[in-house]
C-alpha cells in the first residue's frame, strides 16, 4: 500500500467535530462545534481549519478517514427509512417477541425496546430452508411478485429481508431481492444472509433490519460527504472507521452501515490501545468522555476486548439485554450518557439527576452563550473553576461565567434548595459517580479487578475528571496521551484495513467433519480478502480464525481462538483443548462430561501495523514551568484549593508538577487533584501518579 504523506482523521460526535491531520512535520489538531443538520459541514470546516494551521493545502490531502455516531443516533432517535421487513410464515413477531432474558426480574412494568419495524410493516412467505441448508419448502415466485407489487404501492424506501435459516442457505433471500429490484430498482434492499449470517432470529433480524432503516441516510450522507470534499479541492480516498476497530471502503460502509455502530468510540478504543503497547502496561481502562456520552473499555496485552454482538439504545442503564440487540463485529464497551453537554435537573425528590438528555452542540450549554439554558456539566466545571472562560477550545468559544450561573440558580438551587457552589459540585460529583459504576459494572462483568488497571483518559472531557475517577475506582495511574482532547480522530490513523467475516455453521466435535469447515473457512477468507484488497491493496495481512463454541445445553457461546490453517479430523482434540483453555479462563473451570459444539465463525483479514515503539517511563524531580496560579474545587478536599497552571507544551520529558494543578492545552485541560502528580514522558504523555504510590 502507498504510505500517504497527509492523512486526516475526522470524528463526529454528538457535540464536537474533531479533526486530526497527519503530515509529514507532525501532527496538527483542531476540534469544531458539530453540525446537527449538515454534519459534512462540520468535518469541511475542522479539515480547512487543521490544514491552515499545518500550513498545507486541501490538495495535498491523499486520505481522508471517517468515524460517526450517525448509524448510533439514528436507531436511537428513531429516525430512519420507511422500512418494511420480510421473513417465513409463523416468524412475523421474533423481533417482539425477543428472547426469554427479563433483564429486570421484580420490575412489574418492564419497557421492553420498541421494534424498529411496526406490526403492520412485518410481511411473510410460505417458504422454508432447514438448519443445514436443504429446502423444506420452495420458494413461490408469484407470492413474491405480489407482495414485491405491495411493497412498491406503500410506499417504503427500504426492505429488510430475514428468512429462517438463510444463515445456512441463502438462495431464497437472493431470489427475493431480484424479484423486489425488478419491481422497484431504486428500493434499498438487505439480505439478512449478507449482513449477518450468523445462529439465533432474534439477533439476525434485528441486525438486518437496523441495516435496512438506516442503509439510505447513510448512504444518501457519504455520497454528500464525498461530493462536498471534492468541491473544496480534495480529491483523497474516504475510508470509514467500523465498529471493530479496522478500516472499509466507503462503498462497504454504505452497503453495511450496521458495522458503522460505535465507529467513532472504536477508534478510541485503538488510540488507548497504541498507548499501552507503547508503555508495556497490560491492563488498561480506556476513558474516553465527550461531550454527549462517556465509554469505557478494557484493553488487555495491548488489543481492546471485542465482541460479536452489541446492544443499542438501552432502556435500562447498564443492564444487558435492555437493548436492541445487533450481530455485528464490535469492539465491547459500555457507554452511558455522561459528558460535558449532559444536562443536571431536579426530580420530584428534590434530588440533581444528570444526564442522560445532552445539550449538545446546539444549543450547548448555557456558557456557550448559544441560546442554553439548563445546567450542564461544563457549566458546573467553569463555576468550579477547572475551566478557563477565555482559554476554551483555544480561545475559539468564550465561555460565559454568569450565564452558568443563572442556569445552575433557575434550574438547581431553588429546586434543590442548596447554595450555588454545592449545586455545581453535586452535578460534577454526580456524573463522575456514574461513569465510575459504569467503569466498575464493566470490569466485574468481565471478571477483573478494576484497581488492577491503568486508566488512559481521552477525550475533550476525560483529562478534566481522570483523576476524580481514579480516586473513586482505586485506580493508581493514569496516562493522557499528546491530543488526547481529539484522541478518537487520532486513533483513525492509527487503525488498520481490516473486514471480519462471519457465518453460522453448527457442528458437534464428535462429528467434527474437516472438510466442511475448511470449505466454509476458505469461503470466509475470499470474502474477507475481497473487502481489505479493494482498500488497502497489496499491504501484508494477517489473519484471525474464532469458533464460537460452547457445552451442548448451554445457550451461549465463548469465543476461541483457533490457528488458520487447513484442518484434519484428528485436530477436533486440539479444538476441543482450546476450548476448555478459553472456557477456563473465563470462569476458573471446566465442566466434565458435556459434549462440545460449535455453532458460528469468524475469520477477519487486517492490514499489518508497524510495533510500537517502546517508551521508558520516567520520574523526575525537575519541576515544570508555571505559567501562573488559579483555583478550582477538588472534590476529594471537598473545598476550593490553589492551584498552578502548565501549559502542556512545558510538560516536556521528566518535567514534574504535583497536584493540586491545572494542565491546559486547546482541546482539553487535565486537572491533577491534590492525590496526584504529574509527570511528562518520553512521548509527550502526561503520567498522573498517586503521591502516596510513586512506584505504581
Amino acid at each position: 500500500m502507498k504510505e500517504m504523506k497527509v492523512r486526516v482523521g475526522v470524528d463526529i460526535g454528538g457535540t464536537f467535530t474533531d479533526v486530526a491531520l497527519e503530515h509529514a512535520n507532525g501532527l496538527s489538531t483542531c476540534k469544531v462545534l458539530t453540525n446537527y443538520h449538515q454534519p459534512e459541514q462540520a468535518i469541511l470546516d475542522g479539515i480547512i481549519k487543521a490544514t491552515e494551521q499545518a500550513g498545507l493545502n486541501l490538495g495535498d490531502i491523499g486520505q481522508v478517514i471517517h468515524g460517526t455516531t450517525l448509524v448510533t443516533n439514528s436507531l436511537i432517535e428513531r429516525r430512519g427509512a420507511k422500512l418494511a421487513f420480510i421473513t417465513t410464515e409463523g416468524f412475523r413477531d421474533v423481533v417482539e417477541m425477543r428472547s426469554e432474558n427479563r433483564f429486570e426480574q421484580y420490575d412489574l412494568n418492564l419497557r421492553l425496546p420498541t421494534p424498529l419495524v411496526a406490526r403492520q410493516d412485518r410481511y411473510t412467505l410460505k417458504e422454508r430452508m432447514a438448519a443445514d441448508g436443504s429446502v423444506l419448502l420452495p420458494l413461490d415466485v408469484e407470492e413474491v411478485k405480489t407482495l414485491a407489487a405491495r411493497i412498491v404501492e406503500r410506499g417504503y424506501e427500504a426492505v429488510a429481508v430475514g428468512l429462517m435459516h438463510a444463515y445456512a442457505n441463502g438462495a431464497h433471500e437472493r431470489d427475493v431481492e431480484r424479484i423486489l429490484k425488478a419491481a422497484a430498482p431504486q428500493l434499498s434492499v438487505s439480505l439478512s444472509s449478507v449482513v449477518s449470517p450468523q445462529m439465533r432470529e432474534f439477533e439476525r433480524f434485528n441486525t438486518v433490519i437496523a441495516n435496512a432503516y438506516v442503509q439510505p441516510q447513510v448512504a444518501s450522507y457519504l455520497t454528500r460527504l464525498v461530493q462536498r470534499l471534492r468541491d473544496i479541492g480534495i480529491g483523497a480516498q474516504v475510508f470509514m472507521m467500523h465498529s471493530g476497530g479496522g478500516l472499509i471502503s466507503i462503498e462497504t460502509a454504505a452497503a453495511q452501515p450496521v458495522r458503522l455502530l460505535e465507529s467513532g468510540p472504536a477508534g478510541g478504543a485503538i488510540f488507548a490501545a497504541q498507548y499501552a503497547n507503547s508503555h508495556g502496561i497490560a491492563k488498561v481502562l480506556s476513558f474516553d468522555m465527550g461531550g454527549t456520552t462517556a465509554k469505557i473499555c478494557l484493553v488487555e496485552d495491548g488489543a481492546p476486548k471485542t465482541a460479536n454482538s452489541f446492544e443499542v439504545a438501552r432502556t435500562y442503564r447498564f443492564k444487558k439485554g435492555s437493548g436492541m440487540q445487533v450481530s455485528t463485529p464490535v469492539v465491547e464497551m459500555v457507554e452511558i450518557g455522561a459528558g460535558g453537554g449532559s444536562i443536571a435537573s431536579v426530580d420530584t425528590m428534590g434530588r440533581i439527576q444528570v444526564g442522560p438528555r445532552s445539550a449538545g452542540s446546539e444549543p450547548g450549554p448555557a456558557c456557550y452563550q448559544r441560546g442554553g439554558e439548563e445546567p450542564t456539566v461544563t457549566d458546573a466545571n467553569l463555576l468550579l473553576g477547572r475551566l478557563d472562560p477565555d482559554n476554551f477550545a483555544g480561545g475559539d468559544i468564550r465561555l460565559s461565567v454568569s450565564l452558568a450561573e443563572s442556569a445552575v440558580d433557575a434550574r438547581l438551587t431553588r429546586g434543590a434548595g442548596v447554595a450555588r457552589a454545592e449545586a455545581a459540585f453535586g452535578i460534577t460529583e454526580i456524573v463522575d459517580e456514574n461513569m465510575a459504576n459504569a467503569a466498575r459494572a464493566h470490569t466485574i462483568e468481565n471478571g477483573r479487578d478494576v484497581e488492577a488497571f491503568t486508566m488512559v483518559a481521552f477525550g475533550g472531557g476525560a483529562p478534566l475528571h481522570a483523576c476524580r475517577q481514579c480516586e473513586k475506582l482505586g485506580i493508581k495511574a493514569v496516562l493522557i496521551p499528546p491530543g488526547a482532547g481529539v484522541g478518537s480522530a487520532i486513533g483513525f490513523l492509527k487503525a488498520p484495513f481490516s473486514y471480519e467475516a462471519t457465518r453460522g455453521f453448527f457442528q458437534r466435535l464428535t462429528n467434527f467433519n474437516s472438510d466442511d469447515v475448511n470449505a466454509m473457512v476458505q469461503q470466509l477468507e475470499r470474502e474477507a480478502r475481497a473487502f481489505v484488497s479493494a482498500a488497502a491493496g497489496g499491504a501484508p495481512t494477517s489473519i484471525k480464525l474464532v469458533a464460537f463454541m460452547r457445552y451442548s445445553g448451554q445457550g451461549w457461546e465463548i469465543p476461541v481462538v483457533l490457528s488458520h490453517r487447513a484442518f484434519t479430523p484428528s485436530d477436533a482434540a486440539m479444538i476441543e483443548n482450546a476450548f476448555n483453555d478459553a472456557y477456563r479462563r473465563l470462569f476458573g473451570r471446566t465442566i466434565e462430561g458435556l459434549g462440545i459444539e460449535i455453532t458460528n465463525w469468524s475469520l477477519t483479514v487486517a492490514t499489518d501495523l508497524k510495533p510500537a515503539a517502546r517508551v521508558k517511563r520516567l520520574a523526575s524531580e525537575r519541576k515544570a514551568h508555571v505559567s501562573r496560579t488559579r483555583h478550582f474545587f477538588d472534590a476529594a478536599l471537598r473545598r476550593t484549593v490553589e492551584a498552578v497552571e502548565v501549559r502542556r507544551s512545558d510538560m516536556v520529558p521528566g518535567a514534574r508538577v504535583a497536584g493540586p494543578a491545572v494542565i491546559i492545552e486547546d482541546e482539553t485541560s487535565t486537572i491533577v487533584t491534590d492525590a496526584f502528580e504529574a509527570i511528562g514522558q518520553q512521548d509527550g504523555s502526561i503520567l498522573l501518579i498517586r503521591k502516596d504510590r510513586g512506584n505504581a
